[in-house]
Protein backbone atom coordinates (compact mmCIF):
# COMPACT_ATOMS: atom_id res chain seq x y z
CA UNK A 1 0.00 0.00 0.00
CA UNK A 2 3.13 2.38 0.70
CA UNK A 3 4.11 1.68 -2.34
CA UNK A 4 0.71 2.88 -4.50
CA UNK A 5 0.51 5.96 -1.71
CA UNK A 6 4.53 7.09 -3.09
CA UNK A 7 3.44 6.78 -6.67
CA UNK A 8 0.61 8.71 -6.18
CA UNK A 9 3.22 12.00 -4.35
CA UNK A 10 5.03 11.61 -7.32
CA UNK A 11 2.67 12.89 -9.27
CA UNK A 12 2.12 15.95 -7.18
CA UNK A 13 5.38 17.38 -9.14
CA UNK A 14 6.64 19.94 -6.50
CA UNK A 15 3.54 20.09 -4.38
CA UNK A 16 5.08 19.46 -0.54
CA UNK A 17 3.31 18.36 2.52
CA UNK A 18 3.47 22.30 3.95
CA UNK A 19 2.11 23.61 0.50
CA UNK A 20 -1.39 21.03 0.80
CA UNK A 21 -1.37 21.87 4.24
CA UNK A 22 -1.14 25.64 3.73
CA UNK A 23 -3.92 25.50 0.58
CA UNK A 24 -6.59 23.33 3.17
CA UNK A 25 -5.99 26.38 5.50
CA UNK A 26 -6.98 29.02 3.20
CA UNK A 27 -10.38 30.81 4.24
CA UNK A 28 -13.41 30.35 1.73
CA UNK A 29 -13.23 32.66 -1.57
CA UNK A 30 -15.82 33.50 -3.50
CA UNK A 31 -16.96 32.08 -6.28
CA UNK A 32 -18.60 33.43 -9.13
CA UNK A 33 -19.77 29.97 -10.61
CA UNK A 34 -20.87 28.75 -7.44
CA UNK A 35 -22.44 32.34 -6.39
CA UNK A 36 -20.91 31.53 -2.86
CA UNK A 37 -18.26 30.29 -1.05
CA UNK A 38 -15.58 27.89 -2.14
CA UNK A 39 -13.37 26.53 -0.17
CA UNK A 40 -11.68 24.37 -3.14
CA UNK A 41 -11.47 27.25 -5.85
CA UNK A 42 -8.28 27.93 -4.80
CA UNK A 43 -7.34 24.29 -4.94
CA UNK A 44 -4.97 23.50 -7.74
CA UNK A 45 -7.00 20.86 -10.25
CA UNK A 46 -3.61 18.77 -9.89
CA UNK A 47 -4.30 17.91 -5.95
CA UNK A 48 -7.80 17.32 -6.09
CA UNK A 49 -6.89 14.50 -8.60
CA UNK A 50 -4.53 13.30 -6.18
CA UNK A 51 -6.55 13.31 -3.22
CA UNK A 52 -8.97 11.30 -5.09
CA UNK A 53 -6.70 9.16 -6.45
CA UNK A 54 -5.63 8.13 -2.35
CA UNK A 55 -9.36 7.79 -1.79
CA UNK A 56 -9.33 4.90 -4.70
CA UNK A 57 -6.57 3.62 -2.91
CA UNK A 58 -7.42 3.00 0.35
CA UNK A 59 -10.90 2.12 -1.13
CA UNK A 60 -9.64 -0.89 -2.94
CA UNK A 61 -7.09 -1.87 -0.34
CA UNK A 62 -9.81 -2.33 1.97
CA UNK A 63 -12.48 -4.14 -0.51
CA UNK A 64 -9.49 -6.55 -1.14
CA UNK A 65 -8.46 -7.13 2.52
CA UNK A 66 -12.14 -8.41 2.76
CA UNK A 67 -12.19 -10.61 0.30
CA UNK A 68 -9.07 -12.21 1.29
CA UNK A 69 -10.55 -12.72 4.60
CA UNK A 70 -13.19 -14.29 3.71
CA UNK A 71 -11.45 -16.42 0.89
CA UNK A 72 -8.82 -17.78 3.44
CA UNK A 73 -10.78 -17.73 6.79
CA UNK A 74 -14.42 -17.70 6.34
CA UNK A 75 -15.38 -19.56 3.40
CA UNK A 76 -12.99 -22.36 5.00
CA UNK A 77 -15.23 -22.46 7.76
CA UNK A 78 -18.39 -22.20 5.66
CA UNK A 79 -17.58 -25.21 3.80
CA UNK A 80 -16.61 -27.23 7.34
CA UNK A 81 -19.59 -27.15 8.39
CA UNK A 82 -20.59 -30.39 7.08
CA UNK A 83 -17.96 -31.81 10.12
CA UNK A 84 -18.62 -29.19 12.74
CA UNK A 85 -22.20 -30.37 12.68
CA UNK A 86 -21.48 -33.75 12.98
CA UNK A 87 -20.62 -33.99 16.48
CA UNK A 88 -23.81 -31.58 17.77
CA UNK A 89 -25.92 -34.19 15.14
CA UNK A 90 -24.66 -37.53 17.46
CA UNK A 91 -25.69 -35.21 19.99
CA UNK A 92 -28.93 -34.02 20.12
CA UNK A 93 -30.36 -35.85 16.78
CA UNK A 94 -29.47 -39.76 17.63
CA UNK A 95 -31.92 -41.22 20.42
CA UNK A 96 -31.45 -44.11 22.40
CA UNK A 97 -35.07 -44.60 23.31
CA UNK A 98 -37.21 -46.72 24.02
CA UNK A 99 -35.34 -49.09 26.35
CA UNK A 100 -36.64 -52.13 26.98
CA UNK A 101 -35.87 -51.66 30.54
CA UNK A 102 -38.89 -50.05 30.45
CA UNK A 103 -40.55 -53.38 31.07
CA UNK A 104 -40.52 -55.08 33.85
CA UNK A 105 -39.76 -58.49 33.05
CA UNK A 106 -42.47 -62.11 32.87
CA UNK A 107 -42.12 -64.26 35.22
CA UNK A 108 -45.65 -65.75 35.93
CA UNK A 109 -45.56 -69.51 36.00
CA UNK A 110 -47.95 -69.25 33.51
CA UNK A 111 -46.54 -67.69 30.89
CA UNK A 112 -47.03 -68.66 27.75
CA UNK A 113 -44.70 -70.59 25.74
CA UNK A 114 -42.16 -69.40 23.86
CA UNK A 115 -40.13 -71.48 20.98
CA UNK A 116 -36.49 -70.03 20.35
CA UNK A 117 -35.36 -70.98 17.26
CA UNK A 118 -31.62 -70.66 16.47
CA UNK A 119 -31.00 -71.27 12.66
CA UNK A 120 -27.03 -72.23 12.31
CA UNK A 121 -25.05 -73.00 9.89
CA UNK A 122 -20.87 -73.74 10.68
CA UNK A 123 -21.24 -71.85 14.13
CA UNK A 124 -19.29 -74.32 15.96
CA UNK A 125 -17.50 -71.41 17.82
CA UNK A 126 -20.33 -69.44 18.78
CA UNK A 127 -23.37 -72.01 19.22
CA UNK A 128 -21.91 -73.09 22.49
CA UNK A 129 -22.15 -69.84 24.01
CA UNK A 130 -25.50 -68.71 22.71
CA UNK A 131 -27.29 -71.97 23.68
CA UNK A 132 -25.56 -71.57 27.38
CA UNK A 133 -26.95 -67.65 27.74
CA UNK A 134 -30.69 -69.42 26.70
CA UNK A 135 -30.59 -71.66 29.01
CA UNK A 136 -29.83 -69.26 31.78
CA UNK A 137 -33.63 -67.38 30.68
CA UNK A 138 -35.39 -66.09 33.81
CA UNK A 139 -38.59 -66.34 31.28
CA UNK A 140 -40.17 -69.14 32.97
CA UNK A 141 -41.47 -71.74 29.99
CA UNK A 142 -39.23 -71.64 26.79
CA UNK A 143 -37.80 -74.19 24.26
CA UNK A 144 -34.93 -73.88 22.40
CA UNK A 145 -34.80 -75.18 18.98
CA UNK A 146 -31.73 -75.03 16.75
CA UNK A 147 -31.88 -75.56 13.45
CA UNK A 148 -28.66 -77.01 11.82
CA UNK A 149 -28.90 -75.86 8.38
CA UNK A 150 -26.27 -78.12 6.47
CA UNK A 151 -23.20 -77.53 8.86
CA UNK A 152 -19.99 -78.99 7.68
CA UNK A 153 -18.34 -78.24 11.15
CA UNK A 154 -19.54 -79.44 14.81
CA UNK A 155 -22.07 -77.65 15.33
CA UNK A 156 -24.79 -80.41 15.65
CA UNK A 157 -22.55 -82.38 18.11
CA UNK A 158 -22.35 -79.23 20.42
CA UNK A 159 -26.32 -79.07 20.45
CA UNK A 160 -26.51 -82.35 20.87
CA UNK A 161 -24.37 -82.43 23.89
CA UNK A 162 -27.08 -79.48 25.32
CA UNK A 163 -29.90 -81.73 24.27
CA UNK A 164 -29.61 -84.64 26.18
CA UNK A 165 -28.44 -82.37 29.40
CA UNK A 166 -31.31 -80.22 29.26
CA UNK A 167 -34.86 -81.28 27.52
CA UNK A 168 -35.52 -77.62 26.91
CA UNK A 169 -32.83 -78.31 23.77
CA UNK A 170 -33.89 -79.43 20.70
CA UNK A 171 -31.57 -79.93 17.36
CA UNK A 172 -33.32 -80.11 14.11
CA UNK A 173 -31.33 -81.34 11.45
CA UNK A 174 -31.97 -79.22 8.01
CA UNK A 175 -33.83 -80.39 4.73
CA UNK A 176 -31.65 -79.44 1.81
CA UNK A 177 -32.11 -76.18 0.46
CA UNK A 178 -34.69 -75.85 -1.97
CA UNK A 179 -34.94 -73.67 -5.15
CA UNK A 180 -35.12 -69.94 -4.82
CA UNK A 181 -34.74 -69.77 -0.92
CA UNK A 182 -32.21 -68.32 0.72
CA UNK A 183 -30.71 -70.52 3.84
CA UNK A 184 -31.71 -68.35 6.72
CA UNK A 185 -35.34 -68.08 5.52
CA UNK A 186 -35.47 -71.68 4.96
CA UNK A 187 -33.67 -72.71 8.39
CA UNK A 188 -36.02 -70.23 10.25
CA UNK A 189 -39.18 -71.56 8.52
CA UNK A 190 -38.01 -75.58 9.43
CA UNK A 191 -37.49 -74.09 13.14
CA UNK A 192 -40.94 -72.25 13.06
CA UNK A 193 -42.81 -75.79 12.09
CA UNK A 194 -41.46 -77.37 14.56
CA UNK A 195 -41.67 -74.88 17.41
CA UNK A 196 -44.73 -75.47 19.90
CA UNK A 197 -44.47 -71.66 21.16
CA UNK A 198 -47.62 -69.18 20.87
CA UNK A 199 -44.46 -66.83 20.81
CA UNK A 200 -41.57 -67.10 18.55
CA UNK A 201 -37.93 -65.76 19.23
CA UNK A 202 -35.65 -66.16 15.78
CA UNK A 203 -32.34 -65.39 17.11
CA UNK A 204 -28.81 -65.70 15.85
CA UNK A 205 -26.20 -68.22 16.79
CA UNK A 206 -23.39 -65.75 17.73
CA UNK A 207 -25.70 -63.36 20.21
CA UNK A 208 -25.16 -63.41 23.90
CA UNK A 209 -28.62 -63.08 25.78
CA UNK A 210 -28.86 -61.94 29.63
CA UNK A 211 -31.28 -64.04 31.89
CA UNK A 212 -34.09 -61.33 31.57
CA UNK A 213 -34.29 -60.40 27.75
CA UNK A 214 -36.67 -62.78 26.83
CA UNK A 215 -38.97 -61.98 29.92
CA UNK A 216 -38.49 -57.86 29.14
CA UNK A 217 -39.26 -58.63 25.44
CA UNK A 218 -42.32 -60.68 25.74
CA UNK A 219 -43.59 -57.93 28.25
CA UNK A 220 -43.25 -55.34 26.20
CA UNK A 221 -44.65 -56.78 23.16
CA UNK A 222 -47.96 -57.26 25.05
CA UNK A 223 -47.70 -53.95 27.09
CA UNK A 224 -47.37 -52.03 23.27
CA UNK A 225 -49.83 -54.21 20.79
CA UNK A 226 -46.96 -55.06 19.05
CA UNK A 227 -46.87 -58.49 16.78
CA UNK A 228 -42.89 -58.26 16.34
CA UNK A 229 -40.01 -56.71 18.40
CA UNK A 230 -37.05 -56.59 17.65
CA UNK A 231 -33.65 -54.77 19.35
CA UNK A 232 -30.93 -53.00 19.17
CA UNK A 233 -28.30 -54.92 20.41
CA UNK A 234 -24.76 -53.53 21.87
CA UNK A 235 -21.82 -54.80 19.64
CA UNK A 236 -18.71 -56.17 20.10
CA UNK A 237 -16.04 -55.34 18.79
CA UNK A 238 -12.33 -56.77 20.33
CA UNK A 239 -10.25 -57.27 16.75
CA UNK A 240 -8.36 -54.75 14.96
CA UNK A 241 -10.31 -54.84 11.82
CA UNK A 242 -13.85 -55.17 13.64
CA UNK A 243 -12.57 -51.63 15.51
CA UNK A 244 -11.50 -50.30 12.46
CA UNK A 245 -14.28 -50.91 9.77
CA UNK A 246 -17.42 -51.72 11.88
CA UNK A 247 -17.77 -48.18 13.37
CA UNK A 248 -18.03 -46.85 9.96
CA UNK A 249 -20.87 -49.18 8.88
CA UNK A 250 -22.71 -49.23 11.81
CA UNK A 251 -23.11 -45.27 11.67
CA UNK A 252 -24.57 -44.86 8.75
CA UNK A 253 -27.14 -47.22 9.99
CA UNK A 254 -27.60 -45.04 13.02
CA UNK A 255 -28.17 -41.86 10.87
CA UNK A 256 -30.66 -43.60 9.11
CA UNK A 257 -32.29 -44.98 12.22
CA UNK A 258 -31.19 -42.24 14.82
CA UNK A 259 -34.50 -42.45 16.77
CA UNK A 260 -36.23 -46.05 17.81
CA UNK A 261 -38.65 -44.02 19.09
CA UNK A 262 -39.75 -41.98 15.22
CA UNK A 263 -39.05 -45.46 13.61
CA UNK A 264 -41.94 -46.77 15.72
CA UNK A 265 -44.21 -44.10 15.07
CA UNK A 266 -43.18 -43.75 10.98
CA UNK A 267 -46.28 -44.51 8.92
CA UNK A 268 -43.73 -44.86 6.02
CA UNK A 269 -42.76 -48.90 4.48
CA UNK A 270 -39.08 -48.02 4.30
CA UNK A 271 -38.71 -46.34 7.68
CA UNK A 272 -39.03 -49.93 9.06
CA UNK A 273 -36.43 -52.19 10.58
CA UNK A 274 -36.13 -55.52 12.36
CA UNK A 275 -32.72 -56.76 13.42
CA UNK A 276 -32.69 -60.78 12.35
CA UNK A 277 -30.24 -61.40 15.43
CA UNK A 278 -33.43 -60.99 17.37
CA UNK A 279 -36.99 -60.93 15.94
CA UNK A 280 -39.69 -61.59 18.23
CA UNK A 281 -43.30 -62.51 17.06
CA UNK A 282 -46.78 -63.55 17.73
CA UNK A 283 -46.58 -66.87 16.32
CA UNK A 284 -50.64 -66.06 15.17
CA UNK A 285 -49.55 -63.37 13.11
CA UNK A 286 -46.38 -64.45 11.69
CA UNK A 287 -48.70 -67.29 10.09
CA UNK A 288 -51.17 -64.68 8.64
CA UNK A 289 -48.15 -63.04 7.00
CA UNK A 290 -46.73 -65.77 5.75
CA UNK A 291 -43.87 -66.21 7.60
CA UNK A 292 -40.19 -66.75 6.59
CA UNK A 293 -41.59 -68.34 3.39
CA UNK A 294 -42.73 -64.78 2.03
CA UNK A 295 -39.81 -63.61 1.87
CA UNK A 296 -37.55 -66.95 1.12
CA UNK A 297 -35.81 -64.95 -1.90
CA UNK A 298 -34.67 -62.22 -0.03
CA UNK A 299 -30.93 -61.39 1.38
CA UNK A 300 -32.12 -58.85 3.97
CA UNK A 301 -35.15 -61.55 5.33
CA UNK A 302 -35.00 -59.29 8.73
CA UNK A 303 -35.70 -56.29 7.04
CA UNK A 304 -38.37 -57.35 4.74
CA UNK A 305 -40.02 -59.21 7.04
CA UNK A 306 -40.69 -55.81 9.33
CA UNK A 307 -42.08 -53.79 5.81
CA UNK A 308 -44.45 -57.12 5.76
CA UNK A 309 -45.97 -56.79 8.90
CA UNK A 310 -46.59 -52.99 8.52
CA UNK A 311 -47.39 -53.32 4.90
CA UNK A 312 -50.67 -56.21 5.96
CA UNK A 313 -51.14 -53.55 9.17
CA UNK A 314 -49.44 -55.32 11.84
CA UNK A 315 -47.16 -53.41 14.80
CA UNK A 316 -43.54 -53.33 14.54
CA UNK A 317 -41.79 -52.26 17.84
CA UNK A 318 -37.59 -51.49 17.41
CA UNK A 319 -36.49 -51.00 21.09
CA UNK A 320 -33.20 -50.28 22.66
CA UNK A 321 -31.59 -53.45 24.66
CA UNK A 322 -27.51 -53.05 25.08
CA UNK A 323 -27.79 -53.59 28.88
CA UNK A 324 -29.58 -57.40 27.55
CA UNK A 325 -28.00 -58.35 24.56
CA UNK A 326 -24.64 -58.26 22.55
CA UNK A 327 -23.21 -59.63 19.86
CA UNK A 328 -20.04 -60.04 17.96
CA UNK A 329 -20.63 -60.13 14.26
CA UNK A 330 -17.31 -60.66 12.94
CA UNK A 331 -13.88 -61.34 14.19
CA UNK A 332 -11.75 -61.22 10.73
CA UNK A 333 -11.58 -59.03 8.05
CA UNK A 334 -12.67 -62.10 5.43
CA UNK A 335 -15.75 -62.38 7.28
CA UNK A 336 -16.67 -58.55 7.82
CA UNK A 337 -16.49 -58.27 3.93
CA UNK A 338 -18.39 -61.24 3.21
CA UNK A 339 -20.70 -60.55 5.32
CA UNK A 340 -21.44 -57.02 4.44
CA UNK A 341 -21.34 -56.91 1.03
CA UNK A 342 -23.61 -59.63 0.45
CA UNK A 343 -26.67 -57.40 1.44
CA UNK A 344 -25.70 -53.83 2.40
CA UNK A 345 -25.97 -52.44 -0.87
CA UNK A 346 -29.59 -54.49 -1.80
CA UNK A 347 -30.62 -53.81 1.80
CA UNK A 348 -30.11 -49.31 1.28
CA UNK A 349 -31.65 -49.61 -1.86
CA UNK A 350 -34.64 -51.13 0.06
CA UNK A 351 -34.72 -47.97 2.61
CA UNK A 352 -35.23 -44.78 0.14
CA UNK A 353 -37.50 -43.63 -2.33
CA UNK A 354 -38.03 -45.69 -4.87
CA UNK A 355 -36.62 -42.45 -7.11
CA UNK A 356 -33.62 -42.57 -5.26
CA UNK A 357 -32.67 -46.81 -5.09
CA UNK A 358 -30.41 -47.00 -8.06
CA UNK A 359 -28.08 -44.27 -7.21
CA UNK A 360 -28.21 -44.45 -3.41
CA UNK A 361 -25.09 -47.18 -2.99
CA UNK A 362 -23.00 -45.13 -5.18
CA UNK A 363 -24.20 -42.28 -2.62
CA UNK A 364 -22.93 -44.25 -0.28
CA UNK A 365 -19.74 -44.89 -1.02
CA UNK A 366 -19.05 -41.32 -2.38
CA UNK A 367 -20.59 -40.44 1.39
CA UNK A 368 -17.65 -42.58 2.81
CA UNK A 369 -14.69 -40.73 0.50
CA UNK A 370 -15.89 -37.27 0.34
CA UNK A 371 -16.53 -36.79 4.49
CA UNK A 372 -13.60 -39.18 6.15
CA UNK A 373 -10.92 -39.63 2.79
CA UNK A 374 -10.61 -36.44 1.22
CA UNK A 375 -10.37 -33.89 4.29
CA UNK A 376 -6.90 -35.80 5.54
CA UNK A 377 -5.61 -36.49 2.17
CA UNK A 378 -5.77 -32.48 0.95
CA UNK A 379 -4.07 -32.08 4.87
CA UNK A 380 -1.00 -33.56 4.06
CA UNK A 381 -1.11 -32.00 0.36
CA UNK A 382 -1.22 -28.43 2.66
CA UNK A 383 1.66 -30.13 4.92
CA UNK A 384 3.45 -30.54 1.84
CA UNK A 385 2.74 -26.76 -0.04
CA UNK A 386 0.65 -27.98 -2.89
CA UNK A 387 -2.46 -26.69 -1.88
CA UNK A 388 -3.29 -23.05 -0.82
CA UNK A 389 -4.11 -22.09 2.48
CA UNK A 390 -7.73 -21.77 2.13
CA UNK A 391 -8.01 -25.53 1.31
CA UNK A 392 -5.41 -26.19 4.28
CA UNK A 393 -7.39 -24.06 7.18
CA UNK A 394 -10.81 -26.01 5.22
CA UNK A 395 -9.46 -29.97 5.64
CA UNK A 396 -7.80 -28.84 9.05
CA UNK A 397 -11.12 -27.84 10.84
CA UNK A 398 -12.87 -30.92 8.72
CA UNK A 399 -10.29 -33.19 10.38
CA UNK A 400 -10.26 -32.21 13.84
CA UNK A 401 -14.04 -31.99 13.77
CA UNK A 402 -14.03 -35.58 12.40
CA UNK A 403 -11.78 -36.47 14.67
CA UNK A 404 -13.92 -35.91 17.63
CA UNK A 405 -17.08 -37.31 16.05
CA UNK A 406 -15.15 -40.74 15.73
CA UNK A 407 -14.11 -40.01 19.01
CA UNK A 408 -17.49 -40.05 20.32
CA UNK A 409 -18.37 -42.90 18.42
CA UNK A 410 -15.48 -44.97 19.33
CA UNK A 411 -16.68 -44.08 22.90
CA UNK A 412 -20.42 -45.70 22.36
CA UNK A 413 -18.81 -48.65 20.72
CA UNK A 414 -16.85 -49.17 24.14
CA UNK A 415 -13.91 -49.36 21.06
CA UNK A 416 -10.29 -47.59 22.83
CA UNK A 417 -10.84 -44.04 21.41
CA UNK A 418 -7.43 -44.08 19.66
CA UNK A 419 -8.62 -45.93 16.89
CA UNK A 420 -10.57 -42.82 15.92
CA UNK A 421 -7.41 -41.69 14.63
CA UNK A 422 -7.41 -44.32 11.53
CA UNK A 423 -10.92 -43.03 10.93
CA UNK A 424 -9.55 -42.39 7.00
CA UNK A 425 -8.33 -45.70 6.94
CA UNK A 426 -11.67 -47.64 7.86
CA UNK A 427 -13.80 -45.17 5.72
CA UNK A 428 -11.58 -46.39 2.89
CA UNK A 429 -11.84 -50.21 3.49
CA UNK A 430 -16.00 -49.23 4.50
CA UNK A 431 -15.36 -47.95 1.02
CA UNK A 432 -14.18 -50.57 -0.63
CA UNK A 433 -16.84 -53.17 0.93
CA UNK A 434 -19.82 -50.87 -0.30
CA UNK A 435 -18.36 -51.04 -3.58
CA UNK A 436 -17.82 -54.64 -3.46
CA UNK A 437 -21.41 -55.08 -2.78
CA UNK A 438 -22.71 -52.54 -5.61
CA UNK A 439 -20.31 -54.62 -8.12
CA UNK A 440 -22.02 -57.79 -7.93
CA UNK A 441 -25.02 -57.23 -8.27
CA UNK A 442 -27.54 -59.58 -7.28
CA UNK A 443 -24.86 -62.22 -7.13
CA UNK A 444 -24.29 -63.06 -3.16
CA UNK A 445 -22.29 -65.67 -1.46
CA UNK A 446 -22.53 -66.35 2.05
CA UNK A 447 -21.13 -69.28 4.45
CA UNK A 448 -20.13 -71.66 0.99
CA UNK A 449 -23.14 -70.86 -0.82
CA UNK A 450 -24.08 -68.76 -3.95
CA UNK A 451 -27.52 -66.69 -4.69
CA UNK A 452 -28.93 -64.82 -7.58
CA UNK A 453 -31.46 -62.45 -5.65
CA UNK A 454 -33.41 -61.61 -8.46
CA UNK A 455 -33.91 -64.83 -9.85
CA UNK A 456 -34.59 -66.47 -6.45
CA UNK A 457 -32.22 -69.50 -7.78
CA UNK A 458 -29.21 -70.95 -5.43
CA UNK A 459 -27.30 -73.18 -6.16
CA UNK A 460 -25.26 -75.03 -3.22
CA UNK A 461 -21.18 -75.98 -4.22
Amino acid sequence: MNSLLDGQQARLRGLTRLQVRSFSRRRPTWCCCCSGFNRRARVPEQLRLNMRMRAQVWTNLVHTTAQDIFQVMLLPILLALPWILFPVLLATVVRRRPLLAEWEPVRDAGAALVSVVVPARNEAHNIGTCVRSLLRTEYPNCEIVVVDDGSEDATSAIVEEFARADPRVRLVRGEPLPQGWFGKPWACTQGAAIARGEYLLFTDADVVHEPELVGRSVRALKAEGAALLTVLPRQILLGFWERLIMPQVLCLILLRYPDPERVNRSPRERDKIANGQYILVRRSVYEVVGGHGAVRHEVAEDLRLAHRFHRLGHRVLLVVADRFMSVRMYDSLAGIVEGWSKNVAIAARQTVPRAMRPLTPWLLVLWLLVLWVVPPVVLALGFAGIVSAAAWLWSALACGMALLFWVLVNRRLEAPLWYALLFPLGAAFAAGVFLKSVLQGNRVRWKGRAYHAVAHRNRVP
